[in-house]
């Protein structure tokens, strides 16, 4: 039994270690709003994301994306174009996250309902 125990608690620190990775790389205010807009469109310019996202800066979605480009998440293309334009756009990778990106959003309008009543 004590054999069964100890292999339960390991396979649950892989679990959560696993949990503890992908907060890692979506952490932060703004991360899933990023990959949000990038799910519900197939490419956005930087100047769509921005306007998709209330309240985030030039600076702090120019550093999210950034990050999400690191992590294989966020392919940048840059166009050219006069003037250059630049699109963003899910990697296979990243839209891995799709599912978790709608059942999010059914939870979240859920608890709005249960909280608010709308």
């Amino acid at each position: 039994m004590e054999c069964q125990t100890k292999d339960f608690q390991q396979e649950h620190k892989k679990e959560m270690r696993a949990v503890q990775d992908a907060m890692d790389v979506l952490s932060g205010k703004w991360k899933i709003p990023i990959i949000s807009s990038l799910c519900y469109y197939n490419q956005r310019r930087f100047s769509d994301i921005l306007n998709d996202i209330d309240g985030i800066s030039n600076r702090m979605l120019s550093k999210e994306l950034k990050e999400l480009e690191i992590n294989l998440l966020v392919k940048r293309t840059v166009l050219d174009t006069q003037p250059v334009s630049v699109h963003y756009q899910l990697t296979d990778h990243g839209l891995t996250l799709r599912t978790i990106i709608d059942n999010l959003t059914a939870w979240g309008v859920t608890h709005r309902r249960k909280i608010v009543g709308k």
